[in-house]
């Protein structure tokens, strides 16, 4: 009975560890959004709630970290309750650098904002809508275990990554034809690869969610 009894406390202390990074995930989502929000909008009060989101992020990630050594030092877990942990800790560390890049998009909007803009932008908010699924879809395959749904975040990449070379051919090209926009273009350039970055923290939670399932290591193996 006792055993059950610590059975049932851990798989609680468990549960409780997914919901915490479900909830500092959530505060990635949104500023993956709302980054991009402020400078389509050109939203500077945005930006600056953006970027203090940030310390959130990573105060969240302070405490994941804590309380999976906790458990590893108190539960001595093993086989898959194990692995759960150790992904844990690491899909935290890829969260928090996703949250540093969306602080950097925040910074880099707050700057263009006070700039005539160089072009609509259509193509940065559907990369980072696609970023934002992946971010979505790679921490619900954490938390259903759900390989299948991993692989897909991983395929996805792709498409990030023709966005983003297909904004920095226009991007370019604006650049040659009139030097004065280098430093204005410089900047969306920034953010497009910020972007892209936060796709491939999403891919590696992804790979991280199939070898925690299959016991497989897949990482530069997903064409």
């Amino acid at each position: 009975m006792e055993r059950q009894h610590i059975s049932t406390a851990f798989d609680i202390e468990l549960n409780d560890l997914k919901q915490s990074i479900l909830v500092m995930g959530g505060k990635v989502e949104l500023m993956i959004a709302n980054s991009v929000k402020s400078l389509v909008d050109r939203d500077t009060a945005l930006a600056e709630r953006t970027i203090a989101l940030d310390h959130e992020v990573n105060t969240a990630e302070v405490a994941i970290d804590e309380r999976c050594m906790e458990l590893l030092a108190l539960r001595q877990p093993a086989a898959r309750d194990l692995r759960f942990i150790t992904m844990a800790l690491k899909i935290v560390t890829d969260l928090e650098r996703m949250g540093d890049q969306c602080a950097n998009i925040a910074k880099r909007a707050r700057e263009i904002n006070s700039e005539p803009p160089l072009k609509p932008y259509i193509d940065i908010p559907r990369m980072a809508h696609r970023a934002e699924m992946m971010v979505k879809e790679a921490l619900d395959a954490f938390v259903r275990g759900d390989a299948d749904l991993a692989v897909k975040v991983c395929k996805d990449d792709s498409s990030v990554d023709d966005l983003n070379t297909q904004i920095q051919r226009e991007l370019l090209t604006f650049m040659i034809e009139n030097p004065m926009t280098i430093s204005l273009g410089m900047k969306l350039n920034y953010i497009s690869k910020s972007l892209e970055r936060i796709a491939d923290h999403a891919t590696n939670i992804a790979e991280m969610v199939i070898f925690m399932v299959k016991g497989k290591d897949i990482r530069h193996t997903i064409a």
